[in-house]
């Protein structure tokens, strides 16, 4: 049995019941990073053997045992590479269970303050300039609520490129999500590029910009 097992994406206490019980029972954790999970387990003290994932790393190692798979923080799978462990565990025909539990995605997508009828998630953008600027020219016609993920060492960059790109459409960046400096940016693209400029933020961020022909729904600023 492979259980895909949702982690918190930064408050400890965001797991679910069935998600502890998960853990527990398993005979071994395969994880994005040893030292992420550990510190979790460490939490709800709780001792299992770890082994770390690849996007080469081989089934082989666990067949036969009760496994559950983690990332670093939300639903695996999704912007990390624990898709060749699965593969590999529906190749050997091994029973499969999905647990739902936290996402950064759709969290952000709620506080936003965006349209939610309807969204598409891209993960990252590449870090080459040309490459970024024809991965988001490809979406300029998408009339819903688009998100990324997106580090703090290439954010102006990106809202940037994004602006050049979509023109100067309503946007948010929400980082930290769940943590003590969670915080949510909301304005143009504009207005969070200079925000960004003026205080540049840390840790780890989801960008939302709002679909091509979409009315503003998002509060008007202030003049500063």
């Amino acid at each position: 049995m492979l259980t895909i097992v949702p982690t918190p994406i930064g408050n400890l206490s965001d797991i679910t019941l069935r998600a502890l019980e998960a853990l527990k029972q398993a005979d071994i954790i395969v994880c994005e990073d040893t030292r992420q999970t550990q510190k979790l387990l460490q939490h709800y003290e709780i001792t299992k053997p770890l082994l770390s994932y690849h996007d080469h790393s081989s089934v082989g190692k666990v067949v036969g045992k009760r496994v559950a798979l983690v990332s670093d923080g939300g639903m695996p799978l999704v912007s990390d590479p624990g898709f060749q462990v699965v593969h590999a565990a529906l190749a050997e025909e091994l029973p499969l269970e999905v647990l739902p539990g936290p996402s950064a995605v759709t969290m952000a997508l709620v506080l936003s303050g965006l349209p939610t009828d309807s969204f598409s998630f891209f993960g990252f953008l590449s870090n080459k300039g040309h490459k970024r600027k024809n991965e988001l020219t490809a979406l300029v016609e998408r009339e819903e609520t688009l998100i990324f993920f997106e580090s703090p060492f290439r954010i102006e960059k990106t809202l940037c490129a994004m602006r050049e790109v979509f023109g100067d459409r309503e946007a948010a960046v929400a980082r930290e999500l769940t943590k003590k400096f969670e915080e949510v940016l909301r304005g143009n693209l504009s207005e969070l590029i200079r925000d960004m400029t003026q205080n540049p933020r840390k840790g780890e961020m989801v960008v939302l910009v709002s679909g091509k022909n979409r009315k503003s729904v998002l509060l008007k600023r202030k003049p500063e």
